[in-house]
């Protein structure tokens, strides 16, 4: 008899499972947002702050611009942190993450004073990409073991 295998989940019933508890879990999911919590509600307060942002970056309409980005990232951290669809939310801000990596942090144009630091936060980026990826398939693993199969009469 194989043995069972061992996986860390938030909320696993089956035997031979590790449970990590809800509140840790929660935690995580608040870590992984924070960022985005403070980006969002820094751009709220400082909207102008908000805007010159988006002009930075040559980002425009940069009104438009920072509107969206304000409510992407509060709307989708809402979204994660209370479970609703919360694999809408972390692909949200997985593909935020990703564009805004490469359009904040090209390295390899910056000089190379900069280029190291920039290199840090490129790659930083991508592991949060990764880390929202992961609590996106985690979340529609967790949906389809859930939901029971439809029953089709043949």
């Amino acid at each position: 008899m194989p043995e069972p295998t061992t996986t860390l989940t938030p909320d696993s019933s089956r035997q031979g499972t590790l449970r990590m508890p809800r509140w840790l879990h929660w935690l995580a999911l608040l870590l992984l947002c924070a960022a985005y919590l403070q980006g969002g509600l820094v751009k709220l307060v400082d909207f102008d702050g908000a805007i010159a942002e988006m002009q930075h970056f040559g980002l425009s309409p940069a009104v438009p611009m920072a509107i969206a980005t304000i409510v992407l990232e509060l709307g989708a951290c809402a979204m994660i942190l209370l479970g609703w669809r919360r694999w809408l939310g972390a692909l949200a801000l997985a593909l935020f993450t990703l564009a805004a990596t490469f359009v904040a942090n090209r390295f390899w144009q910056a000089s190379p004073e900069a280029r190291f630091m920039m290199a840090n936060a490129f790659f930083e980026h991508l592991g949060l990409v990764g880390g929202f990826l992961l609590v996106a398939w985690h979340d529609l693993r967790e949906r389809a073991r859930r939901t029971p199969p439809v029953q089709t009469n043949r």
